[in-house]
């Protein structure tokens, strides 16, 4: 069997490791920048979707939340319709912030592909969307406290 994720998950560690010195000059750090593009990009998310979407836990993300908030790259607002519920919005420091975090997301995934036609990098999509769909349904199994049967 092929063996993909120690691959995917030295890619991921390596763009995690230089954005988080990219972005230092914007006073993000630790993942922080992956947080605020993904509510620049979902403006009224709420901490749960956006805990699903990047795959951490609820605790994880409300950290990385409230810390994005001190620094005023985003701000917390009431659901109309249930007040238990915060809606997460970019501030105008966080919305001038994200145009650099897409450069960055642009800039490296164009250095990732640069030996891969397009018609490989359309099938290496499509293969990372399937990898992807299978792994969810695992986390999701074992987030609500299940254990894997190996």
């Amino acid at each position: 069997m092929a063996e993909i994720l120690r691959p995917i998950g030295a890619i991921a560690r390596a763009l995690d490791s230089i954005a988080n010195v990219e972005f230092k000059r914007f006073d993000l750090t630790k993942g922080q920048y992956l947080y605020l593009a993904r509510i620049c990009e979902h403006p009224g998310i709420f901490q749960d979707q956006l805990a699903g979407m990047i795959k951490v836990d609820r605790t994880t993300a409300a950290r990385a939340i409230d810390k994005l908030a001190a620094k005023d790259f985003v701000v917390k607002r009431p659901d109309l319709t249930n007040q238990k519920i915060r809606r997460l919005f970019p501030t105008e420091k966080g919305q001038a912030t994200y145009p650099n975090i897409l450069r960055e997301n642009q800039y490296s995934n164009q250095v990732a592909l640069k030996s891969i036609t397009d018609d490989e990098a359309d099938q290496l999509e499509r293969l990372l969307h399937k990898v992807s769909a299978n792994i969810d349904d695992d986390w999701h199994y074992v987030k609500k406290g299940n254990l894997r049967k190996y």
